[in-house]
């Protein structure tokens, strides 16, 4: 059986949903109570109970990837494959971000 890989997604404080990896690609969706604060993450991923779906990691997502030389440094020391976008997120997105969305890994100690 295949494990997929899920985290939570916070904005701020609060966490606003859930992305994980799927068979098929990604899935993001976002938290029942974070819809009621009528902030969006994204004009890309507008606010709405049902799940997105998408074969590729959501550009959203991918914005707030290291490129270039931070990128070389990244994958080097967190021994991340370049081509591992969702491993990339979770490591390079889960404390302190330029913008206010974090992403932090289920599965990590403090994060369950």
């Amino acid at each position: 059986m295949e494990k997929f890989r899920k985290a939570r997604v916070f904005y701020n404080q609060d966490l606003a949903g859930y992305i994980s990896e799927t068979k098929d690609g990604y899935s993001f969706e976002y938290n029942k109570e974070f819809l009621k604060k009528n902030i969006p993450l994204s004009v890309a991923l507008p606010l709405r109970e049902e799940p997105y779906e998408s074969k590729e990691l959501f550009s959203f997502f991918r914005g707030l990837l290291p490129e270039g030389w931070y990128l070389d440094i990244v994958t080097a020391t967190q021994k991340v494959d370049r081509e591992d976008l969702f491993g990339l997120l979770l490591c390079t997105t889960n404390l302190d971000t330029i913008g206010a969305v974090t992403v932090r890994r289920i599965d990590d100690p403090g994060n369950e």
